[in-house]
């Protein structure tokens, strides 16, 4: 797969200067409706608000910074590409916010910073080096899905194979970014990122399950699932947001032929990754948590639209969970079967337009994020208010 980079111009920074030099910086004010103080959530600025001409498309990422008014103080940004169609197009931060509230933030232009080797909070990359899976992280949790060199050693019968669409978890509990080091780990040392060194460790297992938020298609009692990805392509990484897109192969839902296409993203502070899939051949989709043993709680709220499954993990405890979209929640079914890692809670959702959006994640109890199934389940409740009800922000 190749992997396209974005469109480079040689020098914007004119035609924003027409935009912002000799004017009063362009202003937005931020408002907090809900009755709760906010952070580590992402608003986003149309690059068109900040540029007289209409043309959107701006490479140079640095030069843009995000002043709040009051404090002058700047706030992290990332410039970064909403549609996939490799032109940078929105400007992107988290303000923290408190509950029922307001703050006027500003778009200045600031000098470029060099690039450094060091990878951003939010990364994303396709690793050939591990047969071909696609890994995601950020601050707080990381994960990981298969392609097709994979599959097919399992359909030849090669040892190192993994058949699965379900969502690998890394149980990280540092802050840093550890998916390339903990690679160099499993294949050039005689480690194994299946050990815990102090980051934490891959011992979550997937199989033929949903894993965290894998997707299926029910047919009377029955649950279809697709092989593994085909293709990839990343479309951002930085400090705010990691974004890729997963194209799957068409696949029979008993008769029913299926094709999706999964938008995945991961912002900064969030313990839940943004899924939007494209549908074709169903009105319906499941999303499923992996039940592992079986021997968790599960906890699901129809009016706000999360699920939960808080469980005994190796030696400590590990919470999974599910948010939708307002409306678009249609029940939810606990499925236990003897058939090894097929058992999982499943969320059962409506597409609009061909379309659904969900948020998928998880928590492990030794990364001090969440350690009881309480806690785990209230980050679900106000996740879910906070998407239905997002930060407005609007140009003065």
């Amino acid at each position: 797969m190749i992997h396209y980079p974005k469109l480079s111009l040689l020098t914007v920074l004119a035609l924003l200067i027409v935009g912002c030099s000799e004017k009063t910086p362009p202003q937005f004010v931020v408002k907090n409706s809900l009755d709760m103080d906010r952070s580590f959530e992402t608003v986003e600025i149309n690059l068109k608000e900040l540029v007289e001409d209409s043309d959107p498309m701006v490479e140079a990422s640095k030069i843009f910074a995000v002043i709040d008014a009051a404090t002058k103080k700047e706030v992290i940004s990332q410039i970064s590409d909403s549609d996939g169609d490799g032109i940078d197009d929105v400007l992107l931060f988290q303000p923290s916010i408190k509950a029922n509230s307001e703050k006027i933030f500003e778009v200045v232009l600031k000098e470029k910073i060099l690039e450094t080797d060091t990878d951003p909070h939010c990364y994303s990359r396709f690793v050939p080096e591990r047969t071909d899976d696609y890994a995601w992280e950020n601050n707080r949790v990381a994960f990981r899905m298969f392609g097709p060199t994979a599959q097919k050693m399992i359909e030849d019968s090669i040892p190192g194979g993994t058949l699965s669409s379900g969502v690998d978890a890394w149980l990280k509990k540092v802050d840093y970014p550890i998916i390339n080091k903990w690679y160099k780990k499993e294949l050039e040392t005689s480690g194994s990122y299946h050990e815990d060194d102090g980051e934490g460790l891959d011992n979550f297992h997937v199989g033929a399950s949903r894993g965290v938020g894998g997707t299926a298609v029910k047919v009377d009692s029955s649950y279809y699932f697709s092989k593994n990805f085909t293709s990839w392509k990343t479309i951002s990484t930085g400090p705010i947001r990691t974004s890729f897109v997963l194209d799957y192969a068409d696949w029979d839902a008993d008769g029913n032929t299926i094709s999706e296409t999964k938008h995945i993203s991961l912002d900064y502070g969030s313990n839940l990754s943004r899924f939007e899939i494209e549908l074709a051949g169903t009105d319906t989709i499941s999303v499923g948590l992996t039940l592992h043993e079986k021997d968790g709680t599960t906890s699901v709220d129809m009016e706000q639209g999360w699920a939960s499954y808080w469980e005994p993990h190796e030696g400590s405890e590990l919470g999974q969970g599910i948010v939708i979209d307002e409306g678009a929640v249609v029940g939810f079914e606990k499925y236990e079967t003897n058939i090894n890692d097929l058992s999982n809670l499943y969320a059962h959702l409506n597409t609009t337009n061909g379309k659904v959006v969900y948020y998928s994640g998880f928590s492990w109890k030794e990364s001090d994020q969440f350690t009881t199934k309480s806690e785990w389940n209230a980050y679900l409740s106000n996740f879910a208010k906070k998407i239905n009800n997002p930060l407005e922000i609007n140009k003065l």
